[in-house]
């Protein structure tokens, strides 16, 4: 099996290395760094990383928040955001990228570690219940029976081709 591919996003360059070289120390493969939004997104085309390491507060007019907003809707990788700011509005403006994790500076060799793996294990676990629900999307879709599928209000939330031909929709 190879190697996990991290790449990082980090302005500070002393800081950036350091990461490298521990997730390298750690057995992951760190084939880049960048330091700004454009670097990024050719990066992440060059190595199509597993899993992004991404400062939130990056130097030029893209933050870290919205390259995670790309990432999630352009590339489908797993982001763990790196930073000094856990106020409110930071964080509130993250929690909507949905990201893997969330590690406030200053951190050790445990914490990449930890918050690395446990991003990985539940990107993948998410992969797989997605893949579920496709499959059992499609199923039910595909079905000859009618399916109508109600919340606890009794409000519509699927209804299959068979069920809307005898609804009238």
């Amino acid at each position: 099996m190879s190697k996990i591919k991290i790449l990082v996003v980090e302005d500070e360059s002393i800081v950036a290395k350091d990461i490298q070289n521990t997730l390298i120390r750690l057995g992951y493969d760190v084939p880049a760094t960048a330091s700004n939004a454009v670097s990024a997104y050719q990066k992440l085309e060059e190595h199509k990383p597993d899993l992004v390491f991404l400062d939130i507060k990056l130097k030029g007019e893209i933050d870290g928040i919205q390259i995670a907003e790309k990432i999630k809707h352009s590339y489908d990788i797993p982001v763990i955001f790196l930073t000094s700011f856990v106020d409110k509005p930071t964080l509130d403006r993250a929690k909507v990228t949905e990201p893997y994790g969330y590690i406030v500076k200053p951190f050790n060799e445990s914490d990449l570690q930890t918050t690395v793996e446990m991003a990985l294990y539940k990107f993948e676990k998410d992969q797989e219940t997605k893949y579920n629900k496709e499959r059992y999307e499609n199923a039910l879709l595909n079905l000859d029976e009618a399916i109508m599928i109600l919340d606890i209000n009794f409000g519509v939330t699927f209804l299959n081709p068979k069920a809307e031909n005898m609804a009238g929709y």
